[in-house]
């Protein structure tokens, strides 16, 4: 009886947690599409920035922001595969293991700012990159690359053990296991890591605030060694002019616009994700 009774009140807890965390999330999406959406407009989403922000629109901000995440996806993934592989595959050692393990989580729980100052000390301070975008992209790319590593990984060492010894039945060298079988059954996992990383990296500021953006002036970057615009920043910039309505107004639509593109990320990805699923099932 007792035991019935704990696990009824630790079910109702968990709804209890679940239902505050569901409604805090909706509560939160609801203020920023109900003040957003009204800011949204041809003008707002197709003009540059004026007076700081405050007039104008966002077109370089998002331009900024999707160069930003998908040139550090571009960079991370291959290096998290490889490194999801060689850690599967190759790295039988316990101990290794295990430190490739420290490694991995450590790397996840550095706090982004940290990021941000490595950035700025290394590349801007001792190599002289001055702000960059492709500067901030290498940031963003290492901050995101233990999501990746570990959603890979564990997508890959799910593979049954009888896949890999069936393929070397066959008479398949350890690449050919890999390209054939690994890859294909696992890569869904990596996009979900990767799918994971992009919508973490595109709403940061901090690893890129110092390094890789600036807060006006800046259009479409013609070389790699240029500042670019990005939506983190330029919110933060707005609401430092909370005092103006208008800046005020376009905070809350380039807030609206950047959900709108994490949605965005996540629904392709997990249509591709679908789709290679369905593709790799026949």
């Amino acid at each position: 009886m007792t035991r019935h009774r704990n696990n009824l009140l630790f079910s109702a807890f968990a709804y209890a947690a679940v239902a505050f965390c569901g409604a805090v999330l909706i509560f939160l999406f609801g203020v920023i599409i109900w003040k957003g959406i009204s800011a949204i407009s041809f003008d707002f989403l197709f003009s540059p920035s004026r007076n700081f922000g405050a007039e104008g629109g966002i077109v370089y901000q998002i331009l900024g922001s999707i160069l930003l995440v998908l040139t550090s996806a571009l960079i991370s993934f291959p290096m998290a595969l490889g490194t999801a592989l060689f850690k599967s595959e190759y790295l039988t050692n316990h101990r290794w293991q295990k430190i490739s393990n420290i490694l991995i989580y450590g790397l996840n729980g550095v706090p982004s700012v940290l990021f941000g100052v490595f950035g700025l000390i290394f590349f801007v301070n001792i190599l002289g990159t001055g702000i960059s975008w492709f500067v901030g992209a290498i940031i963003l790319a290492i901050m995101i690359l233990p999501t990746i590593i570990l959603s890979a990984y564990q997508s890959i060492n799910s593979i049954p053990t009888i896949y890999r010894e069936g393929a070397q039945a066959l008479g398949f060298t350890k690449w050919k296991v890999i390209k054939k079988v690994l890859l294909p059954q696992g890569i869904n996992g990596a996009i979900t890591g990767l799918l994971i990383g992009m919508a973490r990296a595109i709403g940061e500021t901090a690893p890129i605030m110092f390094i890789a953006t600036a807060f006006s002036g800046v259009d479409v970057p013609s070389s790699l060694l240029e500042p670019v615009a990005a939506l983190p920043t330029h919110i933060l910039a707005l609401a430092q002019q909370a005092t103006n309505p208008n800046a005020l107004q376009n905070a809350w639509g380039a807030s609206f616009v950047l959900i709108l593109l994490v949605m965005t990320f996540s629904i392709s990805a997990l249509f591709i994700r679908i789709r290679r699923q369905t593709i790799s099932q026949r």
